[in-house]
């Protein structure tokens, strides 16, 4: 009896086998949580955490020379204002008349002169406003290159979670292959597996191999573009992103929050308003300048003469000069008028993709959690069991693994997809100013 005891629990090539197995299933158990989502990255030691992304975003509003230049021009257009309205420079003239050439002739004078051009009434207004419109112009283009910013950020941080999240599945899935190896390994030298599963266990291996690398490289790619957002060096290395934060999105009809927050169309009413200015601008270009001037002076006289001056700008030549500009500016106008339809259009077109986009990545993200991951992880666990029992082929069990695996990396791809359709919605829907607290100013 104790022979037959001590036989039962002797190891042996099958037994160990089955061991194997039986950690493989408390590993594969042990490495998801309720419903088959990994537990995070840095729980498996990969690396420090990577910053939240608003403070990724507030660094690259702070740091991006994209911003600095922009930030300059609209300084530039600012003091471009109070010139714009400004008197054209005086004019001073000395006029010295020498009659005599060798000697001093009665009728030879001394003369200074002042003179100043005065503008058509309207004119300097016209001008400080079409200078004003261009202002808003580069307000509004730093606005929407802000919203950009903090979008791209926010796509390129979701692109490494989906990946950091793939690399955490694919090397648990290695550590999960290199059991399933010894025990495929063992059941093969104890006679009860063939060469075939021991293959597709290498083949499998090599494909977690081959992604893992492509893993690597598309994440460096994407942290080297949020390293360029963020004026950092190239070698910079961003932690691990273990989650997205959580996204709602804004209440209200998208399609009217888009017509008012736009950024394109703020920018295309500006422009609007821009074209306005220059058209009348131009109309009041076909009005005359003035001009007025006074002067003192001297000659063989005793008394001192004194002279005013009047004049005024005669547009002869307005049919080829100033109204060819005009018709330009009223073109432009036009122009302008038809852009800010097609980019109102265009932001209702793109909040009901975006919308509909959302509905579509939140039913998905639903389905994998409460559907797909699971029931992949159980026909797994099933795949398993029966293989352990004699019952089942080997080939159910890979294949079980390579839909579980997938399934789980299509998880974080989706949720990535989420959060970059948000922060879509973001850009065209919720202006900056909304946001301040969170990016910064």
């Amino acid at each position: 009896m104790e022979d037959g005891m001590k036989s039962m629990l002797r190891p042996t090539p099958t037994r160990m086998g089955w061991l194997t197995m039986l950690a493989f299933a408390g590993l594969a158990l042990a490495q998801v949580r309720d419903g088959g989502a990994l537990e995070p990255l840095d729980q498996a030691g990969d690396g420090r955490a990577a910053p939240s992304v608003d403070e990724l975003a507030k660094a690259a509003l702070e740091q991006a020379p994209t911003i600095s230049a922009l930030r300059s021009r609209l300084k530039a257009a600012n003091e471009r204002i109070t010139a714009a309205d400004a008197f054209p420079d005086p004019t001073l003239e000395v006029v010295l008349q020498e009659v005599g050439v060798y000697r001093f002739d009665p009728a030879s004078n001394f003369l200074v002169e002042y003179r100043q051009e005065l503008p058509y009434p309207g004119k300097r207004q016209t001008r400080r406003q079409s200078a004003a419109a261009e202002s808003t112009m580069r307000e509004t283009e730093l606005e929407d290159l802000r919203r950009r910013i903090v979008q791209q950020v926010k796509m390129l941080y979701a692109q490494v979670y989906a990946l950091d999240n793939e690399r955490r599945a694919l090397k648990s899935a290695g550590e999960l292959l290199e059991l399933l190896s010894s025990a495929v390994s063992a059941r093969y030298r104890a006679g009860q597996a063939d060469q075939e599963a021991l293959l597709k266990i290498q083949i499998e291996g090599a494909r977690i191999g081959e992604r893992l690398t492509d893993v690597e490289s598309e994440r460096a790619a994407w942290t080297a573009a949020l390293n360029r957002l963020l004026d950092a060096p190239d070698e910079s290395e961003l932690g691990t992103i273990a989650d997205l934060p959580d996204t709602r999105p804004p209440e209200g009809p998208l399609a009217e929050l888009a017509r008012k927050n736009s950024a394109d169309i703020v920018m295309k009413q500006a422009y609007l308003r821009w074209t306005e200015s220059r058209v009348e601008e131009a109309r009041l270009d076909q009005k005359p300048d003035f001009m007025l001037g006074g002067g003192a002076g001297m000659d063989a006289m005793p008394q001192p003469m004194v002279m005013l001056r009047f004049g005024i700008q005669l547009p002869v030549w307005s049919g080829s000069k100033q109204e060819p500009l005009a018709r330009s500016a009223s073109h432009e106008r036009e122009a302008a008028r038809q852009d800010l339809r097609d980019a109102e259009a265009m932001a209702r077109a793109e909040a009901v993709r975006l919308q509909t986009q959302w509905k579509r990545d939140e039913k998905l993200i639903l389905q994998y959690k409460d559907t797909i991951i699971p029931q992949s992880l159980a026909a797994l666990e099933a795949a398993r069991a029966d293989y352990l029992s004699g019952r089942g082929d080997f080939s159910t069990v890979v294949e079980d693994f390579s839909k579980w695996l997938e399934a789980t990396t299509q998880l974080a791809r989706r949720e990535a997809g989420r959060f970059t359709t948000w922060a879509d919605i973001e850009r065209l829907a919720v202006p900056m100013a909304e946001r301040e607290k969170e990016v910064g100013p």
